[in-house]
């Protein structure tokens, strides 16, 4: 008997039911989460044997007795020199339960735009903050990027608690506070976990010096998050990358469409737009790995043939004409700026959105954010290193632009210094933060924030 399921649904629940979640590692410098990271890496038996080798060889050449985990992820000479993490460090490791891509980001102010660059394709964010000196400024930070990248999961890691013999009301009280700082920024789940990634506590193995506290691991709340991956019911989305027309004796007439699909599903006969020209037509074939099919979903690469000849190139939106957003030349949203240049009124920039950049002018920006009381300071007149802001900005050519409230992928673009190169800011359109939420409750058997 054959299966008459949607391709695409079986799918979708095929991949829900998978284990992988990428993850990112956030928290102000020094707090430990190199070290968190490879404690993790070690205990779940993850790690090669010339690795952990060479970590040992490195770690006696420094004087240490015990391996120094935190160098499984500082790869670069100069991150081992400062003892700092400049870089993104990603890394793919797997346990029974789960598969993982973690992306270990940097903790030092300077670097912070690394961290939206890690943060911006995870399905859960660790912070860390070390029980010593409680939440400050760049933990904040932390917590309003991830907010505003919309990482549906968040993991407060109070470490060092072997520092502060272990006292539960030194948790307790770190903990109250991110929550209602992360609460307010309307991140949806936040879990609190006390742990000393340097002797292993709550972070494979459970602590036997903190009996008070009930709640999982690190390691068993990644392994049993709930990751959703909807494939069937976001906008369909599919910007163009480039046009194949091979032009040969065998396909005199090809003439396909290829890309990544951002969102969604589609198929052969339907309806279709393409953007910004508004024009229509039928999707008569689609192509997957040089094999025709019928139905194509994200986050596939495919080619699309469209019934007319009509003119689409690089940069356009190819979405269905029943859910087509609307095109617009005036972009409202929140960018963290990420240059050491400051981004000002009146400046002129390249906005990349998806495979279309165009020129562009900022035109106001209304306000900045203050981290420590989430107050807006209105027209502050230019954004500097990591701030966080408002912006208006006016395209010479209209963008078909989700709200990344809809889509992490369509809703987001970047700010390009035209002279250089140089990205400037990362931005998300539409509304800033999500609504913010009750503040939530002690869970009886642990704490659950």
């Amino acid at each position: 008997m054959t299966s008459t399921a949607d391709p695409a649904e079986q799918f979708a629940g095929q991949l829900s039911a998978t284990t992988l979640l990428r993850f990112a590692t956030a928290g102000s410098v020094d707090d430990g989460k190199s070290t968190l990271v490879g404690r993790l890496l070690h205990d779940s038996k993850s790690v090669l044997a010339d690795q952990l080798e060479a970590v040992e060889h490195a770690s006696r050449s420094r004087g240490q007795d015990a391996p120094d985990l935190a160098l499984l992820t500082d790869g670069l000479r100069a991150e081992r020199e400062q003892g700092i993490t400049i870089d993104v460090a990603y890394r793919y490791f797997a346990t029974p339960r789960r598969r993982f891509i973690l992306a270990d980001t940097p903790g030092h102010v300077q670097y912070t735009r690394n961290m939206v660059t890690g943060a911006s394709t995870a399905e859960l964010t660790v912070v860390l903050v070390d029980a010593r000196n409680g939440v400050v400024e760049q933990t904040r930070r932390h917590a309003a990027i991830a907010a505003l990248l919309r990482v549906p999961h968040v993991v407060l890691a109070v470490n060092k608690m072997d520092l502060v013999g272990y006292e539960e009301s030194v948790f307790a009280a770190i903990a109250e506070e991110f929550t209602a700082y992360a609460s307010e920024l309307g991140v949806p789940e936040i879990t609190a976990i006390p742990i000393s990634a340097l002797a292993g506590d709550n972070v494979v193995e459970a602590s036997a010096t903190m009996d008070w506290y009930g709640g999982p691991t690190v390691l068993e709340h990644l392994e049993t998050v709930p990751v959703s991956h909807d494939l069937t019911g976001c906008h369909a989305r599919f910007p163009v990358q480039y046009v194949i027309r091979p032009q040969t004796a065998e396909h005199p007439d090809y003439r396909g469409y290829a890309g990544q699909i951002a969102a969604g599903t589609f198929r052969v006969g339907e309806s279709v737009t393409v953007l910004p020209s508004g024009l229509t037509s039928t999707i008569a074939g689609i192509d997957l790995l040089g094999t025709p099919v019928d139905v194509a979903w994200t986050p596939q690469s495919a080619t699309l043939l469209l019934a007319d000849d009509i003119d689409v190139s690089r940069g356009d939106i190819i979405v269905p004409s029943g859910d087509a957003p609307a095109t617009t030349q005036d972009v409202e949203a929140t960018v963290c700026h990420v240059a050491d240049q400051p981004l000002t009124v009146g400046q002129r920039v390249l906005l990349k959105h998806t495979t279309r950049t165009v020129k562009a002018i900022v035109k106001d920006i209304p306000s900045r954010l203050t981290l420590d009381d989430l107050s807006q300071h209105p027209a502050p007149g230019q954004l500097v290193a990591n701030d966080i802001g408002r912006v208006r900005v006016r395209t010479a050519e209209p963008l078909a632009l989700d709200t990344y409230a809809d889509s992490r992928r369509t809703g987001s673009f970047l700010l390009i210094d035209p002279a250089d190169g140089t990205t400037l800011a990362a931005g998300m359109a539409g509304e800033s933060f999500a609504t913010a939420r009750t503040a939530p409750v002690q869970d009886d058997e642990g704490w659950d924030f």
